[in-house]
């Protein structure tokens, strides 16, 4: 299979190629290692659409709720970048510059919070709020 075509084309052929038997993109995966290369990162993202990093693998979590709970420097710079690509991207595309700067301090908190479970929570929070900008976007 052509995976550029497939990317070009349909939304579940790149899922069908991308995804492996746990639900894991290589996103996930990459995600998931102890030791995350921030090059790779930027590859994938540079690779392949930015919706394959909200996608869930059969434990229900995104590539980037990995970089959420295994907290570390590295983790936290790799969560940034991957948080840039997925959403601040897209709403710059959007022209949703308010919906931007609501963003960046829902963001900017996430990044800071030391608690595990309280970044966990922000890290939903902000899912969610951006699932609702998508709405509103897609019904626009």
């Amino acid at each position: 299979l052509d995976l550029r075509r497939l990317i070009e084309n349909k939304e579940e052929a790149v899922e069908e190629v991308l995804v492996d038997k746990f639900g894991m993109t290589p996103h996930h995966v990459l995600c998931s290692a102890g030791e995350a290369s921030s090059e790779l990162l930027e590859v994938l993202i540079d690779k392949f659409p930015y919706y394959v990093l909200g996608l869930k693998d059969a434990n229900s979590k995104r590539a980037m709720d990995y970089l959420v709970t295994n907290w570390t420097q590295e983790n936290k710079l790799l969560l940034q970048t991957a948080l840039q690509s997925w959403m601040f991207i897209r709403l710059e595309r959007w022209g949703a510059v308010s919906w931007r700067n609501v963003m960046i301090p829902l963001v900017n908190n996430l990044l800071a919070e030391d608690d595990k479970d309280r970044r966990m929570t922000m890290f939903v929070e902000t899912c969610s709020k951006l699932k609702q900008y998508e709405n509103v976007e897609a019904t626009s």
